[in-house]
């Protein structure tokens, strides 16, 4: 897990919100990802699918029976179905997502008897560091976006990376 948030650490280094994942296979790290969704401008690039696409590139193969997730964030549902679909044995995540969770928070996609595939599931594990990181990273954004108006009592009309909309 401390590899998984140096990556999330990476992902300061270029504005993204900082989570970092990384793909175990026979007790040794065979990829490493953090968020790139600000500098590639791309909506699927979360950690997991970037590390899970890394694992799958060293391993020559697409299912990745016998890896390991690492995450410092509890995987959305789009990277819950990428870990099912992928047939990731094991996931190990930091702090639990509480909005967008998909493997036990607000839903659990890893654990759905109607899929193909079940992931296992550890959490909580290094949790405070990562949310720490989160925290911090949200209270900068927030400070960032202050408007003379907001600094006045306003209420900024900016979302979360801070444009309209």
């Amino acid at each position: 897990m401390q590899a998984a948030l140096d990556q999330a650490r990476q992902a300061l280094e270029h504005a993204d919100v900082p989570v970092g994942a990384v793909v175990v296979y026979d007790g040794a790290i065979i990829a490493a990802a953090h968020n790139r969704r600000e500098v590639d401008r791309d909506p699927l690039a979360h950690a997991e699918i970037l590390a899970l696409r890394a694992a799958a590139a060293h391993l020559g193969r697409w299912r990745l029976n016998g890896c390991t997730l690492y995450v410092t964030l509890e995987p959305c549902p789009m990277c819950a179905g990428a870990l099912v679909n992928g047939r990731v044995d094991r996931l190990v995540y930091g702090t639990a997502d509480p909005r967008a969770g998909a493997c036990g928070s607000v839903l659990n996609v890893a654990a759905d008897a109607r899929l193909n595939h079940r992931v296992a599931v550890e959490s909580g594990v290094l949790a405070d560091q990562a949310a720490e990181l989160l925290r911090a990273f949200f209270s900068d954004r927030r400070d960032a976006r202050q408007t003379p108006a907001a600094e006045n009592g306003a209420e900024s009309d900016a979302g979360i990376d801070g444009t309209k909309g």
